[in-house]
Formats: structure tokens, C-alpha cells, sequence
């Protein structure tokens, strides 16, 4: 026995040493890159803009297929670093073999070009082309049901790319500016976490280290790889999908009876690649709430039409079985909204309280454990300012523009609505922030969601569903991009990256977002049939926001019979998910459904959570036979399928455009 325990210390002994070797050769290297470090203007480049729009362009069409298809988009940061890395470590190698001289490739620029392009981008996911500025489209007010009380004649603005480009100019500049004067709280004195920053450091301070060259390589064959396997196959699918109900998206996997009820593998990359990258919990969430909705629920309330419902009805009506979709769907997001926005400001309010409590907070600080080189790092993210006047100056400045311009738009929502949403923004933006620096789960939507209500009610009838879409997208734009602003200065303070190149390359990308936003959406509403129940492009999300919006105006009246109780019932289920998940023991909560992944596949179907479920069995098979190898490579992989897939839409757009039609049609029929 004396033995095993003299053998286990001088193992730890060895292993401390190691890490110390590996501590000390870590504070090295940063020491040294701090003594390399490039001017805060030489961290942006031309190469870098040019390539953040590349990888902003490509990322804004995978998510807005994403947004218009599910409306569940997953965190696709270290993809876009990865990307980053590629592109600028390939271009940098070809001209230094054509013999050209050209200036090294930094971590700071894979930061810097990383930021941009996540900025650009996520205008496409929160720029609500998926759900409140679509909501406001004329097919949307009439599947909400024109007899609907609060759903007014008129009460619709069809999408514009120069209306919907001004409008997010003129709301998304506002937030960037927000919490800019608490940057050295948020991340120095307060050391919150911001798990996906710092994921996205992590993986990029990787990149960009001597052992880092061998696992990027690997990373990179694979990402190529997968993306051109899933550009051919995407092309592939293509010309035996000439038709209606035609091709493998419509591959009856399950049998004729369960592709009817939405049940099939429709060999889509770009849900696979999302699987790939979403958590176990969360594709199991979506496959439960597909087999507890289109396997039990909506076969049964279908077959009580005209008891429940009249018969007359079509399907599509809000007073049908699609009012039992959307409105249970909303019970489910709400209450999982309710639980957490609940939780994590509770959680923020405790956090304060226990700070300002503790008299020497510095002494706090120093206690805690700190990696050796923070003090370069706060040095660096410390040395070159961001004067608060510029803050304050540009957030009044951007506020008076949206004041003057959102109501002349939108002459439901009232300028005095405005202002008091630019007024409340910052502490707000501040609470979100806070609460996803401790827990990185981003709550703008919720925070939007609860405008929404508040501004549809106050608004009336004839004005509240207009000015509660509208005033959800303001409040939501700002309390969404001051939070991801924090994440990314989280990013910078741990890569060594100027806190001022990094507020100016998240303008840049959130101009470029602003204009490739719009352009992306109109690609898929002029190809496509966008908002068809029936089609592939459902677009689920502006149906709910919209009814969201009545909901508000019109009270509970809008629900069909028996919808109210079946509402309360998925709500209480929500919150009761939630809580059992906190408090119950790790073994019995990491099994708990996640009901806001739950409510997708309610209103969409169950296909999306059928691709997705097969990336996650692809990720467990991997670590089953290769842990490792599984880690460093199903990042790389998983962004090939979905960026490759992605790609395919903008040839398949054009040929769409141009009248070609694929030239054979694949469908089967009951034997």
C-alpha cells in the first residue's frame, strides 16, 4: 500500500513539474508576443476586411437557410476563426511561394478577422428576417387570420431591401456602444468567464503557437475535404429535385405513413454539420418534442376536427390544428424564456451582491487563482483607451438617428416608444452581458419578447402587433450586440488584441452585416417560396412572433377550444423541465429535455431533428473509437458539411432565378 502512494506522489511530483515546464513556457511566449505585439492600426488589414467579407458572406447564407428553414441557428464562432485561420494562412503561404514579401499573419488579425465576419453575420441571425421583420410580411398577416381580432387590415409591410437595410442601420449601431465604458469591470474586476469567448481565444492563441501548425493542418484537410464532399453532394441532390415532393429531401426513409407525418432523413449537410456542433441534449430535445407533436399530438387533435375545431376550417387557420402548433409552441418558449431570464437575472443580482459586499474587492481578486501572464494581458487590454466621451457621444448620436428614422418607417410605433427603449438599453444590455459572462447564454430574444408584449398592449388595436414586432427588434438588436460585444472583448483580452481595433472591426462588420444581411434574405424570398406552411422554407418564427403580437392586443380570446389548457399545460412542463434540471443531481438532469429545442419541431417537423440526431451519432461513434481524434476534428468537419452545403444554395439560387429547373424528379408512392 506504502508503495502505490510513493508511486502516486512522485507521479503527481512529475506531473506538477510538468506543468509548471508548461506554465513557464506559456508565460514565455506570451512575454514574447507581447514584445511583438503590432499597433492597435496595424491589426487591421485590407487582406483581413477582404477576407471577413468572404467568410461574413458565406456564414450569412447558412444561417439565414437556417433561420428561414428551423429558426434554430447554432454558435458557429470557432467555425468562423477556423475559417479565418484558413483563408489568411493560405493566401500569406501562396504569395511567400510566388516570392513575395508580405507582412506575418497574426493572432491578433485571426481575431480581428474572426470578429468582423461573426459581426456581419449575426445580422442575418438576429436581424429578424426569420421572425419579426418577417412577421410583418403580407403572407404572415394572413396565415395569422384576417378575422383575427388585433390582426388589423393593413397591419403588414412587405419586405424591402431598402426599408429593411435603413432600419438596420439605423437600430444596430446603437448597442455597440452600450456598455463600452464598463469593459475594464466586465472583464478585469469582475473576471466573468464568457465561456464562448474565451473557447474562441483559446482555439486561436492555438492556432498561432509553434505545436499549433501540425493540428491545424489536419483541421484544415478535413474542413476541405468535407466542404467539397458536401458542395458535390449538394449539387447532386439538385438534379433529381425537379418538382414538387421530389428529390432525397423527400426520401421516405421511415416508410410512406411516417413521411407523411414529417418523419424522414432528408440528407441535408447543413443539419448534420449543426448536429455535429449542438449538444447531444439539445438534438434529443428535438427528436422528443417531433415524436411527442407529429408522432402523438397532432395525429389525434387532426382527428377531432369538428369537435374541437370546425371542419370547414382550412389547416392553416389560426382557429384550426396550425393555431394548436403555434400556440403550444409559444407556451414552450415562453416558459423556458420565463424560467431563465428569471434565473439568470436572480443569478446576476446575487453575483453584484456579493461583490459590492466584499469591502476590499482588489484583495478578493488577487486571492483568487489567476494564469501567469494575466498581468500582460490586462496591460495590453488596459494601455490603449477607449475615451468614455466617444461612448456617450455615440450612443446619443446613434439614438437621436433611430428616434427620428424608426418612427417615419414605422408610424405605428411612436417616437416616445423609442425613447424610452434607449433610455432603459443600457441596464438592460448590462443585466444580459453580466448574465452571459456567468452562464454564455445570450437572453436578448427573451428581453425582446417581453418589449414585444409590453409595446403591442400599450400600442391598442390598431396599432400594437406594427409597433410590438418593431419595437422587439430594437430592443432586442441592442441587448444582443452589446452582449456579443463583451464576448469578443473577452477574446481580445486573453489573444492580446487592441480593445479599439476590436470595437472598430465589430462596426465594420456590423456596416457590412447591415448590407449582406438583406441581400442573403432576398435571395431566398425571391427563389424561394418563403413562409409556406407546406414548403421547405416555413420560416416558423414570424408566424409565432406575429401571434405573439395578438396575443398581446387581443388577450387569450385568439386561442381555438382546448388550447388554453393544453398552453398552461406545456408551460408549467417548461418551467418544471428547467427547475428539475438545476436541482436534480447531474445524473438525472443531463437526461432533462431542453423545451425551447422541444418547441421547434412542433410547428417545422421532424425531419431537421432526424439529420441532426445523425450528427450527433456521428460525434458519439467517433469518440467511441477515437476520443482525440474526435476533438480536433469534428469542429473542422462539421463547419466543411455546413459551409459547403451552404455554398451550394447561392448557384442553386441563381439557376432558380434564371427559370433552370433541375432536369429529373426522384419521388416514390405507396407500393
Amino acid at each position: 500500500m506504502s508503495f502505490i502512494k510513493l508511486q502516486a506522489i512522485a507521479r503527481d511530483s512529475k506531473m506538477s513539474e510538468i506543468e509548471r515546464e508548461e506554465d513557464f513556457e506559456e508565460q514565455c511566449y506570451e512575454e514574447e508576443a507581447v514584445k511583438r505585439l503590432p499597433p492597435w492600426t496595424k491589426q487591421i488589414t485590407i487582406r483581413g476586411i477582404v477576407a471577413s467579407i468572404a467568410i461574413g458572406v458565406i456564414y450569412s447564407v447558412v444561417v439565414m437557410k437556417l433561420n428561414l428553414t428551423t429558426g434554430l441557428v447554432p454558435n458557429l464562432n470557432v467555425s468562423a476563426a477556423l475559417l479565418a485561420f484558413v483563408l489568411l494562412r493560405t493566401w500569406t503561404n501562396l504569395l511567400q511561394k510566388a516570392g513575395i514579401v508580405t507582412t506575418p499573419f497574426t493572432r491578433q488579425e485571426n481575431t480581428i478577422v474572426q470578429t468582423c465576419a461573426v459581426a456581419c453575420y449575426s445580422i442575418a441571425v438576429g436581424g429578424g428576417f426569420g421572425s419579426y421583420l418577417l412577421g410583418l410580411n403580407q403572407k404572415t398577416y394572413e396565415q395569422a387570420g384576417v378575422e383575427t381580432e388585433g390582426n388589423v387590415p393593413g397591419s403588414y409591410k412587405e419586405p424591402g431591401i431598402g426599408w429593411m437595410t435603413s432600419f438596420l442601420f439605423g437600430s444596430s449601431f446603437v448597442g455597440l456602444l452600450a456598455l463600452v465604458p464598463l469593459r475594464r469591470i466586465m472583464v478585469i474586476d469582475y473576471k466573468l468567464a464568457y465561456p464562448s469567448g474565451t473557447a474562441t481565444a483559446v482555439l486561436i492563441n492555438g492556432f498561432h503557437t509553434p505545436e499549433g501548425d501540425k493540428m491545424t493542418k489536419k483541421q484544415v484537410n478535413g474542413f476541405v475535404k468535407f466542404f467539397s464532399l458536401s458542395f458535390l453532394w449538394g449539387f447532386f441532390q439538385w438534379l433529381y429535385s425537379g418538382g414538387d415532393q421530389c428529390g432525397f429531401s423527400q426520401f421516405p426513409t421511415f416508410g410512406i405513413k411516417a413521411w407523411e407525418n414529417s418523419f424522414y432523413f432528408d440528407f441535408s449537410m447543413t443539419y448534420v454539420g449543426a448536429g455535429m456542433i449542438c449538444s447531444h441534449l439539445v438534438n434529443l430535445s428535438l427528436l422528443l418534442g417531433a415524436v411527442l407533436s407529429w408522432g402523438v399530438m397532432w395525429p389525434l387533435i387532426g382527428d377531432l376536427k369538428g369537435k374541437w375545431f370546425p371542419s370547414s376550417l382550412p389547416e392553416s387557420s389560426m382557429r384550426s390544428l396550425n393555431g394548436y402548433k403555434v400556440f403550444i409552441s409559444i407556451a414552450l418558449i415562453l416558459g423556458d424564456g420565463l424560467y431563465n431570464f428569471l434565473k439568470i437575472l436572480l443569478c446576476t443580482i446575487r453575483s453584484i451582491h456579493e461583490r459590492l459586499k466584499d469591502e476590499n474587492l482588489s484583495t478578493h481578486l488577487e486571492n483568487e487563482k489567476q494564469p501567469l501572464n494575466d498581468p500582460q494581458r490586462n496591460e495590453v487590454f488596459l494601455r490603449e483607451r477607449i475615451p468614455i466621451w466617444v461612448a456617450f457621444a455615440g450612443y446619443t448620436v446613434f439614438s437621436v438617428i433611430s428616434i427620428i428614422v424608426i418612427p417615419l418607417m414605422f408610424s405605428e410605433l411612436k417616437w416616445y416608444y423609442v425613447v424610452i427603449a434607449y433610455l432603459l438599453a443600457p441596464s438592460l444590455s448590462f443585466c444580459n452581458a453580466y448574465g452571459a459572462g456567468l452562464t454564455d447564454m445570450n437572453m436578448a430574444y427573451n428581453y425582446g419578447k417581453v418589449s414585444l408584449f409590453v409595446l403591442a398592449s400599450l400600442a391598442g388595436k390598431d396599432s400594437g402587433v406594427v409597433a410590438g414586432l418593431v419595437g422587439c427588434g430594437l430592443i432586442k438588436s441592442i441587448v444582443s450586440i452589446s452582449s456579443d460585444l463583451m464576448q469578443d472583448l473577452k477574446t481580445s483580452h486573453l489573444t492580446l488584441t487592441s480593445p479599439r481595433s476590436m470595437l472598430l472591426s465589430q462596426a465594420i462588420g456590423t456596416a457590412i452585416g447591415c448590407v449582406v444581411a438583406p441581400l442573403s434574405f432576398f435571395l431566398f424570398y425571391t427563389a424561394f417560396d418563403v413562409g409556406n406552411p407546406d414548403g421547405e422554407y416555413k420560416a416558423p418564427y414570424a408566424i409565432i412572433y406575429r401571434n405573439m403580437a395578438i396575443l398581446g392586443v387581443q388577450g387569450f380570446s385568439a386561442l381555438p377550444q382546448h388550447c388554453l389548457q393544453l398552453c398552461y399545460a406545456f408551460f408549467g412542463f417548461a418551467i418544471m423541465a428547467n427547475f428539475t434540471r438545476d436541482l436534480a443531481p447531474r445524473r438525472i438532469a443531463r437526461w432533462v429535455p431542453l423545451p425551447m429545442a422541444m418547441a421547434v419541431p412542433f410547428l417545422v417537423g421532424a425531419y431537421f431533428a432526424i439529420d441532426m440526431c445523425v450528427g450527433s451519432l456521428v460525434v458519439f461513434l467517433w469518440h467511441k473509437t477515437n476520443s482525440q481524434k474526435a476533438r480536433l476534428m469534428v469542429p473542422a468537419v462539421a463547419s466543411g458539411l455546413i459551409c459547403g452545403d451552404g455554398l451550394w444554395i447561392l448557384p442553386s439560387s441563381i439557376l432558380s432565378l434564371l427559370r433552370i429547373n433541375p432536369p429529373m424528379c426522384m419521388s416514390f408512392k405507396s407500393a
